[in-house]
């Protein structure tokens, strides 16, 4: 195993389920209904200094996905052109999300998951197996397709382990 699968193995490791589409609904429902629920205030929470707020956090979930369709889209209609990678770091400090509201933060969130699940369903099953580089690494619309799914479970895990129990004291 290369140290990429390695790599994105604990994201895949995440997917409860193997239907795509139900856990793009179920992870995508749980970070509007976790998002929902807090205050502005609450919003610029980082847990430790140097880590992400949660309005960075929740940015960075679009941004990444906004990526990774991207990569799904090409792949599944044929590029063969290798894809750049993206430094989420560098995303994120010019990304200005604690300069904007939350309720604008979880709006954008909810469309680019609905434009996800769009292009999911609307991908004939057979590109799925289309496989691209991105990142210099080979890749599969479908292994795209989960990661979209694990990302989002990994950083709703964190927030439920290091920002959540926090933010109650």
């Amino acid at each position: 195993m290369t140290e990429f699968q390695k790599y994105i193995q604990r994201y895949l490791d995440l997917v409860p389920s193997g239907n795509l589409s139900e856990e793009m609904n179920r992870s995508g429902e749980k970070t509007i209904d976790i998002y929902s629920n807090l205050t502005e205030e609450q919003s610029h929470f980082a847990y430790a200094e140097g880590k992400w707020t949660l309005k960075e956090v929740l940015l960075h979930l679009s941004d990444t996905e906004r990526v990774f369709q991207y990569r799904m889209l090409a792949f599944a209609r044929g590029e063969q052109a290798a894809l750049p990678g993206f430094d989420e770091n560098d995303y994120a400090n010019n990304s200005f999300a604690n300069e904007r509201n939350l309720p604008s933060l979880l709006e954008e969130y909810k469309a680019v998951r609905k434009s996800s699940q769009i292009l999911l369903e609307g991908l004939n099953p057979s590109a799925f197996a289309n496989i691209g580089t991105a990142s210099g690494n080979e890749i599969s619309v479908e292994t795209i397709g989960k990661l979209i799914v694990g990302h989002n479970y990994h950083h709703l895990n964190i927030i439920e382990e290091r920002y959540l129990p926090k933010l109650q004291k």
